[in-house]
């Protein structure tokens, strides 16, 4: 699944597309917190405002096999690109609130601008 999502992220920075620098972003050798951030945009932007990505997504892409020590980093990323209004994180299809407590799976969507 890791090797997918680096695929993945791979093919959008090949591209031209308006998330290619972000895929690029993700992929290099910045600090691993900045390179999550650039993986949800880049993966949440490519895939559209009707599909969303998970913060397991990107953590996989970026952390390969220790994806899951990136998890909670992932979910504080997913927060902050929300509140600066560049995704928005849904649970069973709501939209929540960035700055409220709240547990579980979610989801990450790009917003459409």
């Amino acid at each position: 699944m890791a090797d997918r999502l680096r695929n993945e992220l791979v093919g959008i920075a090949d591209g031209s597309g308006r998330y290619a620098d972000a895929a690029r972003a993700a992929l290099g050798d910045a600090p691993v917190g900045t390179r999550l951030g650039f993986a949800i945009r880049a993966l949440a932007g490519h895939r559209g405002p009707g599909s969303s990505t998970c913060p397991s997504d990107a953590a996989r892409a970026v952390g390969g096999e220790r994806w899951r020590a990136l998890m909670d980093d992932a979910r504080d990323t997913a927060r902050s690109l929300a509140r600066s209004g560049l995704v928005e994180i849904t649970q069973r299809g709501e939209v929540l609130d960035p700055d409220t407590d709240w547990r579980g799976p979610i989801r990450i969507r790009a917003v459409e601008r």
